[in-house]
């Protein structure tokens, strides 16, 4: 019984003191000019799918749920972003050349298509961000178009 106390104490001990390394927050106030939203077209509806289903991981501004603040949850989080940022980063589409927009817009539809995007650890608890069957079929139908228009 001596030694579960002496454990417990020793993780709330260290739980404590994890707090104190914070994480770099994804958060801008600026939207560049090169923003996927601003250099294409883009239907309202799909406007709308894409902030709430991919712009949380793949731009330069998270919208942080409640548990961001909590370590470990933040560490998991600031690495999945960065990793998502690193694939693909909507702010920065018109950076890209074309042929990379044409592989970029291929992954998307695959992905989507797929339902491999949004991540099921993201969908879990941001319900919201789950593509309904005229969501999906309307991000999709869009993106080939624009796909289409670049090749």
């Amino acid at each position: 019984m001596k030694v579960v106390k002496i454990i417990a104490w020793i993780a709330l001990i260290a739980f404590v003191v994890i707090q104190f390394f914070p994480v770099d927050y994804n958060q801008s106030e600026i939207v560049p000019q090169t923003d996927f939203m601003l250099v294409n077209k883009v239907p309202a509806t799909v406007e709308q799918s894409l902030r709430v289903s991919c712009y949380d991981c793949h731009s330069n501004n998270t919208n942080y749920p409640w548990y961001s603040k909590i370590q470990p949850s933040a560490w998991y989080l600031e690495h999945h972003i960065k990793e998502g940022k690193a694939e693909l980063n909507f702010n920065e589409w018109d950076d890209l050349s074309d042929r990379r927009k044409t592989s970029k817009l291929r992954s998307i539809i695959s992905q989507i298509e797929d339902g491999e995007m949004p991540l099921d650890s993201y969908t879990l608890i941001h319900r919201d961000a789950i593509f309904s069957e005229t969501n999906k079929t309307a991000v999709i139908d869009y993106m080939k178009k624009l796909k289409d228009s670049l090749e």
